[in-house]
């Protein structure tokens, strides 16, 4: 794949999770959570949006939501990584996993946890999306199953701030 090859970044923050008295790393999804996941993955499957690679949280919420988010989709992403990096990572720590992208993937889905996951998105698309996207996301946060869908042309290497045009934010039921 060439290195000016069009790329898109598709941001997951985990579906609701349980508040059960367990280490915050291995906290499971809630039912409200168990519900929200596939409800993402419908989203995902209805814009077109099946990637070919996975980075996910090792989390015990960010895999189970993968999970169920997977189950909607109608392929199997090519490679799949649960990267220990992504738990508690800031943007800039995000930016580094990125960066470490095979170049034969063009279309990612990060599934993590906020606020890196936002902060992420603001940062890689600095002031540009499409329509009011990134309004939308500033004014609203990133709730759990939220779904931002960043673009950007050119090599993994190269993901830097405002690198990136935000061109979709989903959000599904909260309740």
């Amino acid at each position: 794949m060439s290195l000016n090859a069009s790329r898109r970044i598709t941001v997951l923050r985990h579906a609701k999770a349980d508040w059960p008295e367990v280490a915050d790393h291995e906290r499971p999804l809630a039912d409200r959570g168990r519900h929200q996941a596939p409800a993402a993955g419908e989203w995902l499957a209805d814009s077109g949006i099946n990637p070919d690679f996975v980075l996910c949280s090792t989390s015990v919420r960010t895999r189970d939501t993968w999970k169920l988010v997977a189950h909607e989709l109608p392929k199997r992403a090519r490679k799949t990584v649960f990267e220990d990096r992504i738990y508690e990572a800031t943007a800039g720590e995000i930016i580094e996993v990125l960066q470490e992208t095979p170049e034969q993937y063009a279309d990612l889905i990060l599934i993590g946890h906020n606020p890196g996951v936002q902060s992420l998105v603001e940062v890689l698309a600095g002031d540009v999306s499409l329509g009011d996207e990134l309004s939308r996301l500033r004014q609203g946060g990133f709730p759990t199953a939220g779904i931002a869908v960043l673009s950007f042309e050119g090599s993994w290497k190269a993901v830097e701030p405002g690198v990136g045009t935000l061109v979709s934010y989903y959000v599904p039921p909260q309740d």
